[in-house]
């Protein structure tokens, strides 16, 4: 028990200064008080709850994934077709009732095509089923039908892209530690703590960013278009602002429904100003890709007009003069440098691969914040002027240290979160409260053995010493226990719970370090010099 090796002591200090040292710039900024902007400031993110702040919910529609899979296996089976070798020549293709058909020219190629589509098929998952199912009827009429496994697989990709786009997006706006999370199958949680402008935050996630070009059909009569009629391989589409000049007063265009180019290469979009007339304008640039098949289109389409469609909507609809082979291109229409701003980030953080509607919305004021910061100091102030009466009472010396060892471990959760960068909740407050009364349980098993071995009449060194071993091995498997459930809590909670069990969990390893290691480490100090005959415990 007296040997207590000098590297043993540096380890201990080192790693509980460095901790405290880390929770310093969060007391600070509690406190009001100006932090050297010289050193590290690692400083604990305080949750919704506590730094107010906006709670949305973004429900996805599922029909949209399944409308996107139609155009896109129908544009698919056309390039496979038109590209095998002979060519396998169709008559058009119907999207009715959720399935694709089309029927083959010449039926002795039934075989052929078969070959030709099924490797655009795959297997949904773990499931044992191919995302579609293609039958033969009538001898050379295709049938195409997605499988209830693939559109199922093709949600949860969906939503699983539309998490990243949308952390890209809030991670754009410069805010910290939002809380992103899937609920279900096709809803979205967003929680962004400290957000001054909750609007500005529905109206970025809201939108799709789904940019198109694709080319106006100059051939379709203006008073069909008007009426909803399109022209077989065209589609209607409404323009943002009928009122803006390529419109000319009609509400609708007709655009080729195929053959145009998808936003989904864009390696770079700001917001800038239209040349000409100074007002504010989207640029974008196209990756190597995207640049070869823009510049392909325009060189192929000189003086034919080109839609610019964001989110289904026309935003302008120019003429064509020259080729553009540089790659890059300016979306103009009603904006201004907010909206151009909002529409730039966007596309940079990419599109999101299906609508979302927001279906609730909570607003969080930091005054409620402060109230709860506040109570939970009081109570956690209380509660530790509590343990620690109790403690020197009870416990005399033995308290004193256990106090000691306490206000480090406050310090080294507070330090330990500040580094890791997680976030600080109004449940994790509460973690801390109950982590001050668990913290001493370990010294309260140490003394008690201790007691217990005096009265057996062990002598003081061996008592403190069999009092720390015997004691320990309920400490851990205590910890190792609690340890489990802070686990499954992180795995299987969210928000309010997963901030409870950081705390727990982080607690859990610090009240072990402090309770046992470092008073270990100065009751053998005091053993050493003092050399008591009694212990007073």
């Amino acid at each position: 028990m007296l040997e207590f090796p000098t590297w043993n002591k540096v380890w201990l200090w080192v790693v509980t200064l460095l901790c405290v040292a880390a929770a310093l710039p969060s007391l600070f900024n509690v406190a009001n008080l100006p932090w050297p902007r010289f050193l590290p400031d690692p400083e604990i993110n305080l949750g919704l709850d506590l730094a107010g702040g906006s709670h949305i919910l973004l429900e996805a529609d599922e029909s949209q994934v399944e409308q996107q899979r139609l155009e896109n296996m129908e544009e698919s089976v056309r390039g496979r077709l038109r590209l095998a070798e002979p060519r396998i020549r169709i008559g058009d293709i119907s999207s009715a009732n959720g399935r694709l058909s089309f029927m083959l020219k010449d039926p002795s190629q039934v075989d052929a095509a078969r070959d030709e589509i099924l490797p655009l098929t795959t297997g949904a998952g773990l499931t044992g089923q191919r995302d579609w199912d293609i039958r033969v009827e009538d001898g050379s009429r295709f049938v195409l039908t997605p499988t209830r496994e693939g559109l199922d697989q093709a949600v949860s990709n969906a939503m699983d892209s539309a998490i990243e786009v949308v952390r890209k997006r809030i991670d754009a706006l410069g805010t910290r530690e939002p809380t992103i999370i899937r609920q279900g199958e096709n809803r979205i949680v967003v929680q962004v703590p400290g957000l001054d402008d909750p609007q500005a935050l529905k109206s970025l996630l809201g939108q799709t960013a789904k940019l198109e070009f694709k080319l106006v059909d100059e051939s379709a009569t203006p008073s069909d278009v008007a009426q909803g009629i399109a022209p077989p391989g065209d589609e209607i589409v409404p323009w943002a602002d009928p009122s803006s000049p390529g419109a000319g007063g009609v509400p609708v265009i007709a655009v080729k429904r195929l053959g145009g180019i998808k936003g989904d290469q864009l390696t770079n979009a700001k917001q800038s100003f239209d040349q000409q007339n100074n007002s504010p304008v989207v640029s974008i640039t196209f990756d190597q890709t995207g640049g070869a098949k823009f510049a392909k289109l325009t060189s192929e389409n000189i003086n034919k007009r080109l839609a610019i469609i964001l989110d289904g909507k026309v935003l302008s609809a120019p003429s064509i003069n020259e080729p553009i082979l540089g790659g890059s291109a300016q979306i103009s229409g009603s904006f201004s440098v907010q909206s151009a701003t909002q529409l730039a980030i966007s596309l940079r953080s990419g599109a999101l691969p299906v609508d979302l509607t927001v279906v609730e919305e909570r607003t969080v004021g930091p005054d409620l914040g402060a109230d709860s910061i506040r109570k939970g100091l009081i109570a956690m102030g209380i509660g530790s002027l509590l343990v620690v009466l109790l403690m020197m009472l009870t416990y005399g010396r033995f308290g004193v240290y256990a106090t000691i060892a306490l206000v480090f471990n406050v310090l080294m959760i507070l330090g330990i979160m500040a580094v890791m960068g997680t976030t600080l909740t109004l449940p994790g407050i509460a973690g801390f409260v109950l982590t001050i009364g668990a913290a001493v349980d370990a010294n309260v098993l140490i003394y008690e053995r201790m007691r217990e071995e005096r009265k057996k009449g062990r002598r003081v060194i061996a008592a403190v010493e069999n009092g720390y071993k015997e004691a320990s091995r309920a400490i851990y498997d205590a910890n190792i226990t609690n340890f489990i459930a802070g686990v499954l809590l992180f795995a299987f909670g969210s928000g309010p719970v997963r901030g409870f069990a950081v705390v727990l969990i982080i607690g859990l390893f610090t009240s072990v370090f402090t309770g046992v290691m470092l008073t270990r480490m100065w009751v053998a100090n005091w053993l050493r010099k003092a050399r008591p005959t009694e212990l007073n415990v």
